[in-house]
């Protein structure tokens, strides 16, 4: 089985607008991946969708993120000599990539950039969608 970390935009573009990154969510509910993820990506995702939620209070995360703190794999992140991403805000998608060999799913070029770095895969959601084997 695939095993990943979504970065919070591919997470929060799949709760708030759907599209692929809501495909890949329906995807993990279906088990048909592994997602893996460490305390600092939890409060990242909570805090960023508390947010979000305040701008675009048609649509509640809480749901999802109950579903990500109960069902997702909590893995100890792999402790980084130095910055990997050029934002070391991304860095903690990295650490937790590396400490559960997954990959990170995501559009932001500063984790792009990283791919192939240190064994690190990084792939766009669209093409992490279609390696995910089917049902």
């Amino acid at each position: 089985m695939m095993t990943a970390t979504l970065d919070t935009n591919v997470l929060m573009s799949g709760i708030f607008f759907g599209g692929v990154p809501g495909r890949i969510l329906e995807a993990w509910r279906d088990g048909r991946f592994k997602w893996v993820v460490t305390n600092d990506i939890i409060d990242e995702y909570r805090e960023v969708s508390e947010r979000l939620h305040l701008k675009i209070p048609r649509v509640d995360p809480r749901d999802w993120i109950a579903l990500i703190e109960d069902e997702a794999a909590s893995v100890v992140p792999e402790r980084l000599k130095e910055p990997v991403c050029e934002d070391p805000d991304d860095d903690k998608f990295v650490a937790c990539a590396l400490g559960a060999s997954a990959t990170i799913v995501s559009g932001d070029h500063h984790l792009l950039d990283v791919n192939g770095r240190n064994g690190l895969c990084v792939k766009k959601p669209r093409d992490f969608l279609n390696d995910i084997p089917p049902e």
